[in-house]
C-alpha cells in the first residue's frame, strides 16, 4: 500500500508516519510539506531515518499536486491550525482559507482521478465557539469542570459529535467544516473512500507549541526555560480545560481506517483525550512546578476571542465503531514533553 501524507515535517504528520511504517508491513509513505511552520525542518531527520520520501510542495498548487505520483490513500495533516489564524495579524484571512480549504480541493481532485481514499485530521474547533464558550461551569480543584447544561451533545463525557457546529467558529474551523463537507460530498460523488477525524488538542515531545496552539508543549518548554506566561481571560485564574492527546494514539485508528475499514462506522467521529486525560493550565502550571520549579505566571483577565473554558471530547463512537481506546495517559505524554525540553533546552527559540 502507498500512502501520501501531507503536512509530514509538522508534528503530527512526522509522527503518525513513522508509527504507521513500524505498525504496516509493505506500507510506503511518500510526504509533502511546504516546509513554512518555522522549526518544521527538524522532522526531516524521522522522515530520512524510516526512508520516507520527501516532495518540497504546497497542496495549494495545482501544478505541485499533479507532480504527485498515484497512491492508495491520502492522510491530510496539513493546516493553519490556530483557531486566532487570520485575527492576529500573523497571517491573512485570505492565507487562511487557503491553507486550509484550497489544498483540500486540491486534494479531492486528486483523489478523484486516482481512485483514492482520503483521511482527514480535522478538528475540535469546528464545533460552535458561542455555544463552547457559553458552557456552564463551576470551580473544582483548580480547573473547571461542567454544570447543567441542555446543549445538545455535551455531557459529563465530553462533546460529542452532536454538538451543534454553527457559527461563530474562528476562521481555522470554518475551513476545517467546510473541508469536512466538500470530502463527504466528494465520496458520495465520485465514490472514494473518506474517514474525518475531529482531533482534540494533540501532545508529545517535539511539538511546535505555541501560546495558542500546542499549549501542553508551549508551556512545559516556557516553565524549562523560565519564560514568562499568562493565565488569559477567565478572571486569570487558569482554570481553562483542556484534554490531550498522543499523536501516536491516533495510529491503531488510522491503521484500521486503512486496512481493515468499518463501512458502517460514521464517517465523522471525535478522537480525543478525554475527561481523564484533561487539565486545566492551572493544574499544568502545577505539574511544572513539581518537575521544574517556580516560574512567572501572570493573571491577565482580558478574555481572547473565540476562547472557551471548557473542551473535552467524547471519543465514545470512535470506541464503539472502530474499537479505539486511548493508550497513552496525560501524565506520560507530559514526562515525554519534559524529557525533550531538558535535553533540547532552546526549542521554543527554534519555533517561535
Amino acid at each position: 500500500m502507498r500512502v501520501l501524507v501531507t503536512g509530514i515535517c509538522g508534528f503530527a504528520g512526522s509522527k503518525i508516519s513513522a508509527e504507521l511504517l513500524n505498525r504496516i508491513k509493505n506500507l510506503q509513505i511518500i510526504g509533502i510539506d511546504n516546509l513554512s511552520r518555522k522549526g518544521s525542518e527538524q522532522n526531516i531527520s524521522i522522515l530520512n531515518h524510516h526512508d520516507i520520501k520527501l516532495i518540497c510542495g504546497d497542496i495549494r498548487s495545482q501544478s505541485d499536486i499533479d507532480a504527485l505520483p498515484a497512491v492508495d490513500w491520502v492522510i491530510d495533516c496539513a493546516a493553519n491550525p490556530s483557531v486566532l489564524a487570520g485575527l492576529d495579524g500573523q497571517v491573512s484571512s485570505r492565507q487562511v482559507t487557503e491553507h486550509n480549504l484550497l489544498g483540500t480541493i486540491n486534494l479531492l481532485e486528486y483523489c478523484k482521478m486516482h481512485r483514492a481514499g482520503l483521511i482527514l485530521l480535522s478538528t475540535s474547533r469546528v464545533y460552535s465557539a458561542l455555544e463552547l464558550a457559553n458552557i456552564s461551569v463551576q470551580e473544582s480543584n483548580k480547573r473547571y469542570e461542567i454544570g447543567q447544561s441542555n446543549v445538545a451533545g455535551l455531557s459529563s463525557l465530553g462533546i460529542s459529535e452532536k454538538f451543534p457546529t454553527s457559527a461563530p467558529i474562528s476562521l481555522y474551523g470554518a475551513t476545517k467544516l467546510a473541508s469536512e463537507q466538500l470530502i463527504l460530498e466528494y465520496g458520495n460523488a465520485f465514490d472514494f473512500p473518506i474517514w474525518i477525524n475531529r482531533c482534540g488538542v494533540l501532545a508529545g515531545a517535539g511539538q511546535f507549541g505555541k501560546a495558542d496552539q500546542g499549549i501542553f508543549s508551549y508551556w512545559i518548554h516556557s516553565f524549562k526555560e523560565k519564560r514568562p506566561l499568562k493565565y488569559i481571560g477567565f478572571e486569570g485564574t487558569g482554570f481553562q480545560v483542556r484534554d490531550a492527546l498522543h499523536p501516536n494514539d491516533l495510529v491503531p485508528l488510522l491503521s484500521k481506517q486503512l486496512m481493515e475499514p468499518n463501512w458502517e462506522a460514521p464517517k465523522i467521529i471525535n478522537v480525543g483525550g478525554g475527561i481523564e486525560n484533561s487539565m486545566s493550565l492551572k493544574q499544568l502550571s502545577n505539574w511544572c512546578e513539581n518537575r521544574f520549579g517556580l516560574n512567572e505566571v501572570i493573571s491577565c483577565s482580558e478574555s481572547r476571542p473565540l476562547d472557551a473554558p471548557w473542551i473535552v471530547m467524547d471519543s465514545t463512537v470512535a470506541q464503539n465503531a472502530w474499537n479505539w481506546s486511548v493508550k497513552r495517559k496525560l501524565e506520560q505524554s507530559l514526562d515525554e514533553i519534559a524529557d525533550h525540553a531538558e535535553k533540547n533546552p532552546h526549542w521554543l527559540s527554534l519555533t517561535n
